[in-house]
């Protein structure tokens, strides 16, 4: 298993961190398998989306920060932070990738990201790779 960390700079946002698995793949040298790629945080999450057009991310933080309010009548997390950890429940807090030939089998515009609900933070994420 690798550990790979980051630094997030807002309190919302998505990094796109496809060259980091990228790079772990071809250190190992896998040719077929799978990468499964995740957030051991629980106010962060993995997706994979969009990574073309930076709209998208936009779009998909707007949406969240629209949908899921910071303050709601009724949370109790001491924290403060009850909307982080919703958001992780919707995106998930991991991906699984197939590799095939030595490569991430993504689609032309699909990108790994990691998601930053409750920043800025030093956070890792983890990749494990099954297969030969």
């Amino acid at each position: 298993m690798h550990r790979l960390s980051l630094n997030t700079h807002q309190k919302m946002e998505m990094l796109d961190i496809t060259q980091m698995v990228r790079q772990v793949v071809a250190q190992e040298g896998i040719q077929e398998g799978i990468a499964v790629i995740y957030s051991p945080h629980t106010t962060a999450a993995i997706t994979v989306n969009e990574n073309w057009d930076a709209d998208v991310v936009h779009d998909v933080l707007l949406f969240l920060r629209q949908t899921i309010p910071t303050r709601y009548p009724g949370f109790r997390h001491q924290e403060g932070n009850s909307d982080s950890h919703i958001m992780v429940n919707l995106m998930g807090s991991s991906a699984t990738v197939i590799i095939e030939h030595g490569a991430l089998m993504l689609g032309q515009w699909q990108g790994i990201f990691f998601c930053e609900f409750d920043g800025p933070r030093e956070r890792q994420f983890w990749v494990q790779l099954v297969g030969q």
